[in-house]
């Protein structure tokens, strides 16, 4: 089992359900419809005719398709050109969350809903009208299978969308008047029509046991009276996406996560607020722990408040070496690499290729020459622990790839969807979305592979030599990390017998892109699986690694002011 300490884990119901935005799905049988309506036209190329026949009985994507045939030919305004391009995707989500605080259960919800998002382009792969408004229109769906109720709905939100995608080009045009581009980009790439039907997938769980779990693990803030917050939540989530578009392209296919965190939260005595909130995420719900790994882990995740209630802050200034504990190296590839290599288009007027760090990095080193960083989502599972960045069709249609983003520390490529951009003319297989919502490049599973590597005692040892060496009382070893790649839990080093001190109050100055390709020295040989939830859930594999020079300096922050009067105490109830 592996775990970590991540700020931004909450699964808050509330959360998910404003991100499901709108959309839905519709269904109905090809075959039966076509002979019921003679308005419905028979497939009208060689590659929907083989999509009809992937399609091996769903009713979602039979309705699907005889929407779409019926859309490809019906679909056309006066004086306005007809759709090049029409596209479904519907994401069938079932959802269980669960919460509770100090005991007692406070949340506790099921949910069903499909959402479908529409897309009509028109124009030409060239230059189409995939702008503003004509990016989709989105739309919660009905959840029983009648093809008439579905089909109904497709074809409201496809006539919404291609309305909008019209209005869309005229004004994308007016304004690309404004702009010379010196090397234009198409607007869409073209893809093989692909037709790929997974198995569908289904959330398996214990409500009963899994409620019972997150109020004895909150239930023990009776035994840390000086524990402010405590609570526990989960969500269990389970995706069959369908895509159907009018190249000839249908997909299906299935993913299931499973999360669970943990969260406290204490003051010191100076008023500084500290937290911890370790979480557990995997694509199996066999991987999840037993109800006693979480009272394990829940009585460490409050005794190390209490240390840290009472843990010294850090000196002023420090510039010197640094050790990341795997679990806070996978937070810092992840938000200077993993953020950097996504080939998002660049605004209209832009000269760059892409936007981000590394956007004029192209064949530039960008980290020392002992790393290469992959991104695989075709790989399910990593030393036996599952993979919940892993897919094989991406939310465009296209096959999944692994792309080496880059290889002995120069940038050779970036993750792409079906938006080019310069110098990347096709999609890798990288465009993927939340429900409802656009694609766009999204890292799937982001490997750091050293060339060279030790152990993290080897690397501890090596630290404490170059104290010794440059005359250093200590040097720091991060554990993990929180928002902002702050420091959560931070240990002094002693160069003197090498024990460890649990400090507290400290931010690292200047740990960026340069940072990383200049200063970081030695990679460890304990690479640790980050499942990383979101709204596309995405995985990170890194070792440990080592800084010959970073800046720790102690944070500006203001401290608040402590409880006016102490808690209720368990031994006392109200009557």
């Amino acid at each position: 089992m592996k775990r970590k300490s991540y700020l931004n884990q909450c699964f808050c119901r509330r959360y998910f359900f404003a991100s499901l935005i709108l959309s839905a799905f519709f269904l109905g049988a090809v075959d039966r419809i076509a002979a019921d309506n003679p308005s419905v036209p028979a497939p009208v190329s060689a590659a929907l005719s083989a999509a009809r026949k992937a399609v091996q009985g769903d009713p979602l994507l039979e309705a699907m398709l005889a929407e779409l045939e019926r859309s490809k030919t019906n679909l056309k305004m006066d004086n306005v050109p007809a759709p090049y391009y029409i596209e479904y995707r519907l994401s069938d989500v079932d959802d269980y969350s669960a919460d509770a605080a100090f005991g007692a259960l406070r949340d506790d919800q099921k949910v069903h809903v499909r959402i479908l998002r529409a897309v009509v382009r028109v124009g030409d792969y060239k230059e189409d009208s995939y702008f503003g408004e004509g990016t989709g229109d989105a739309e919660i769906m009905p959840l029983d299978d009648d093809p008439l109720s579905l089909r109904h709905r497709i074809w409201l939100v496809t006539d919404q969308a291609y309305k909008a995608a019209t209005e869309a080009l005229t004004s994308k045009q007016a304004m690309l008047k404004q702009y010379s581009v010196e090397q234009p980009v198409d607007d869409f790439a073209k893809a093989t029509p692909l037709q790929s039907v997974g198995a569908l997938v289904k959330l398996e769980y214990s409500q009963e046991r899994w409620r019972k779990t997150l109020e004895d693990a909150t239930r023990l803030y009776r035994k840390y009276p000086d524990v402010q917050t405590l609570d526990a939540s989960l969500k269990f989530t389970a995706v069959n996406e369908y895509l159907v578009n009018s190249e000839g392209t249908v997909t299906r296919e299935g993913h299931t996560t499973y999360a669970l965190t943990l969260t406290g939260s204490t003051q010191a005595p100076d008023g500084m607020r500290l937290e911890r909130s370790p979480y557990y995420m995997y694509a199996r719900p066999t991987e999840l722990p037993s109800d006693a790994q979480v009272m394990a882990d829940a009585v460490k995740m409050l005794e190390t408040l209490v240390k840290l209630r009472q843990a010294p802050i850090v000196e002023e200034e420090y510039r010197g070496p640094v050790i990341f504990y795997a679990d806070a190296a996978d937070d810092v590839f992840a938000g200077l690499v993993g953020a950097n290599v996504l080939g998002r288009k660049p605004a209209p007027g832009r000269p760059a290729r892409t936007t981000g760090a590394f956007a004029n990095s192209y064949k530039s080193r960008v980290l020392p020459d002992f790393l290469t960083i992959v991104d695989d989502p075709t790989l399910k599972e990593f030393q036996g622990h599952s993979l919940v960045g892993s897919y094989q069709t991406d939310s465009e249609g296209v096959k999944a790839l692994p792309v080496t983003l880059i290889e002995k520390g120069k940038l050779t490529s970036f993750l792409l969807s079906r938006a080019p951009i310069r110098d990347f003319p096709e999609s890798n297989g990288h465009g993927r979305a939340s429900f409802g919502a656009p694609p766009a490049p999204v890292i799937g599973n982001l490997i750091v592979r050293p060339e060279r590597s030790a152990s993290l005692a080897e690397l501890k040892k090596r630290m404490i030599q170059m104290c010794r060496e440059q005359g250093r009382p200590y040097g720091y070893f991060v554990e993990t990390l929180g928002t902002g790649l702050t420091p959560r839990l931070l240990y002094r080093i002693w160069e003197k017998d090498g024990h460890e001190e649990l400090v507290r109050g400290a931010v690292f100055n200047e740990l960026d892109v340069r940072t990383l390709r200049n200063n970081l020295a030695a990679a460890g040989n304990d690479a640790l699986v980050s499942n990383r939830p979101g709204g596309v859930p995405s995985t990170v594999i890194s070792p440990s690694i080592f800084f010959d020079e970073l800046e720790v300096k102690r944070a500006d922050t203001s401290k608040d002011k402590l409880p006016e009067y102490p808690p209720p105490s368990p031994s006392h109830p109200v009557n």
